[in-house]
């Protein structure tokens, strides 16, 4: 696994230039707010976590009512979990190093003394470490509604048998509310097995990028010059509020 430093957003586009020149495969990155923290979903980080199909039915159970569409199936349902804060499965990613960026510094005053990251990562070659590649097309990326992804189902899982235990795969969804499209949101889900995705095989598909905490905050202002702001992250009401009250402090 490849690994460096950066201290500035020119300095991304230099490491991205550098370390990615020739390849011509889709590229996604998160950003992680502390260096430490590995690339596994929060629902594989609690300690003796209820059923996933018990943490669905709570949900169920108030949502239904506050929802203007009936999810189609249970991935939908899980996209709808992960968007209000309940651990899933499902690990967000982005198409954009400068989204990932805004993600690993925003909140530099809650993490004082801890170094960020910036993860990338290539989906292709993790897929094929999980056996999912397509001969007539090199950088075949599975949606939610291939096949491929029905192991990996809620209903697979609760019923399938236990030890059955597959790599995490990258997967790219209907992007239909407008944060997953501002922060132009693509997913990796894990199945039972609990290996974070860095620690797969030989790591060639990640590359990590460690932002220094004496450089969040510079990187951080780079990006609102850029036009990056809580708003553009997560274009509602709240945000606006936000944003405006940042401008008068």
């Amino acid at each position: 696994m490849i690994q460096s430093d950066i201290t500035s957003v020119p300095d991304l586009i230099a490491a991205l230039e550098r370390d990615h020149a020739g390849y011509n495969g889709a590229i996604w990155f998160r950003g992680h707010a502390r260096k430490t923290w590995k690339l596994a979903p929060g629902y594989l980080r609690l300690d003796s976590p209820p059923s996933e199909s018990t943490l669905l039915k709570r949900f169920k159970q108030s949502a239904a009512m506050l929802l203007d569409r009936d999810p189609k199936d249970s991935f939908d349902w899980l996209f709808l979990m992960q968007h209000y804060g309940l651990p899933t499965r499902l690990l967000d990613w982005s198409e954009s190093p400068l989204v990932a960026l805004y993600f690993a510094v925003e909140d530099h005053d809650k993490h004082l003394g801890e170094d960020a990251a910036l993860w990338c990562l290539r989906p292709c070659d993790l897929n094929k470490k999980a056996n999912i590649q397509d001969d007539h097309e090199e950088f075949f990326i599975p949606s939610f509604d291939d096949q491929e992804l029905g192991n990996y189902s809620l209903e697979s899982l609760a019923n399938g048998p236990k030890r059955t235990r597959l790599l995490p795969i990258a997967t790219i969804a209907t992007r239909n509310n407008p944060r997953i499209q501002a922060q132009l949101g693509v997913f990796t889900i894990h199945h039972l097995d609990e290996v974070a995705i860095e620690e797969i095989g030989d790591a060639s598909h990640v590359i990590k990028y460690t932002i220094p905490e004496s450089k969040r905050m510079p990187i951080l202002n780079q990006l609102r010059l850029l036009g990056f702001s809580k708003f553009t992250m997560f274009p509602e009401l709240a945000s606006i509020g936000e944003n405006i009250k940042r401008g008068l402090l």
